[in-house]
């Protein structure tokens, strides 16, 4: 019986780690846009560059910004399609395991939410403001 249970989770899990992978990937589009934009517009362009100087990375990931937004937004694909998926699995009949599930749903569809919000917010900061400005 328990390890009925104990697979009914193993989707969830792997949801949830999906899920944080596209949020680590979107987190690298707030690094290779976001964060030089805000540095630069708050004065703090001698910080900005010797965090370029320190972690020269940095130029890489805005120099291809159209890659880096791709890959976020295919994770983003990957853990939404999983999530939708998964949201009609039954949870085990076992209370404690079925509130274990229904949060397990939940933190997934947040971190995905974080995620996709994110993203959004690092391609108005690459696409958006530079045609305006």
């Amino acid at each position: 019986m328990k390890a009925d249970a104990a697979d009914a989770q193993i989707p969830l899990h792997r949801n949830l780690g999906v899920a944080f992978i596209a949020l680590l990937a979107s987190g690298g589009t707030l690094v290779c846009c976001v964060l030089p934009a805000a540095m630069v517009a708050l004065g703090a362009g001698a910080a900005l560059a010797g965090l370029v100087t320190a972690v020269p990375q940095l130029i890489w990931l805005s120099e291809h910004k159209a890659l880096v937004f791709g890959v976020a937004l295919a994770m983003l694909a990957l853990s939404g399609a999983m999530l939708w998926r998964a949201r009609r699995l039954p949870c085990p009949a076992d209370p404690a395991l079925a509130s274990a599930c229904t949060r397990l749903r939940r933190a997934s569809s947040f971190v995905w939410a974080a995620a996709l919000a994110l993203t959004l917010l690092g391609a108005v900061f690459a696409f958006v403001i530079p045609v305006l400005a």
